[in-house]
């Protein structure tokens, strides 16, 4: 029974850390998918200065994730690993790009375009795969005898493409928000006309991958439309309105904090849904929880080290956003 509980929890605490690296990384990426939308060099500038004192630290979130699925759900690990590996490569690879502009860009001046292409390729590959695995995973992997038994290309369906431009349009759409949070004058305005266009394009493909997802296997739709957890249906519907509502209410009205926020909050029941419809699974329909996860001494193990390291973690976070809250100034930036 205590096996079971710990497996539970730390499912919870790998979603927890899945869910903050999406909703952290995510706008992150989103500066970079808006940089081709930029008037000109100042405007980048200013743009990549909004995210240069947090972005390497939204993704300790990912190691965190990826790291605790591999030591405490390892049979999950090991057959979701071959199944996406060309889209998690591909992920890392885009992530690399971003992570090497951040730094020459500020050393060159006659490259300079060149990795601000680098900027905005590697937030798009990054951006498209994650929601392409997303998808993948979704719509479900194939398993004999506890391994991957599935194509190469197994990953790359319609589904899988239509998660991956929504996901990518979505992260547009935060960071439309988060730049409306932290910059002033013409390209706070600049990017608040933005986020109108992502957000209604965020919506259409929220609500056709929400159409779509019961369909692609019986136990969704049962779990959508069966009684109890068909409260869901109705609930998160109505939550996501309430979301909508603030975002546009809040651009329309040129707030600052309440638009980035309702962004976030479409996130949050997004991936809530997706929850609902893989439980109790870690692998829909082909593993659970329970299943997948590593013996009841390394789960008691890994559990007393990330008991530890998890407030510290958030400590660091919190903190870090607290030191550079407020607005960008232009004049002080990344060098």
């Amino acid at each position: 029974m205590f096996g079971l509980e710990l497996s539970f929890i730390w499912a919870g605490i790998i979603a927890l850390a899945v869910l903050i690296y999406v909703i952290l990384d995510g706008f992150d990426l989103g500066v970079g998918l808006l940089f081709p939308l930029s008037k000109d060099e100042g405007e980048r500038d200013v743009m990549m200065n909004s995210v240069a004192p947090i972005w390497d630290g939204n993704e300790t979130w990912l190691v965190l994730g990826g790291g605790g699925l591999f030591a405490v759900f390892p049979l999950a690990y090991a057959t979701v690993m071959p199944a996406l590996y060309m889209p998690i490569i591909l992920m890392l690879l885009g992530l690399v790009f971003r992570g090497v502009a951040f730094e020459y860009r500020w050393r060159t001046v006659r490259g300079k375009h060149l990795w601000d292409i680098s900027f905005f390729g590697g937030s798009l590959v990054a951006s498209m795969c994650q929601g392409i695995a997303l998808g993948a995973l979704v719509q479900g992997i194939e398993i004999e005898n506890r391994a991957y038994a599935g194509g190469w290309w197994d990953w790359l369906t319609p589904f899988s493409v239509l998660t991956g431009f929504a996901v990518t349009v979505g992260y547009a759409m935060l960071g439309a928000t988060w730049l409306n949070m932290k910059l002033e004058g013409r390209i706070q305005a600049h990017m608040r006309r933005l986020a109108w266009p992502f957000a209604i394009a965020t919506l259409v493909f929220m609500g056709l991958v929400s159409l779509w997802t019961p369909f692609l296997n019986d136990a969704f739709f049962g779990r959508w439309f069966a009684f109890p957890t068909a409260i869901f249906s109705f609930l998160v519907p109505a939550l996501v309105a309430a979301a909508v509502y603030g975002l546009f209410h809040g651009l329309q009205r040129h707030w600052d904090v309440t638009p980035f926020l309702c962004a976030l909050a479409l996130f949050v029941l997004g991936f809530i849904g997706i929850g609902i419809s893989f439980y109790p699974y870690i692998v829909p329909s082909s593993l659970t929880i329970v299943e997948a996860a590593a013996p009841d001494s390394s789960l008691k193990f890994a559990l007393v080290g990330t008991l530890v390291l998890l407030p510290m973690i958030l400590s660091y976070t919190i903190y870090t956003y607290w030191v550079f809250r407020g607005k960008i100034d232009p004049e002080e930036g990344y060098h």
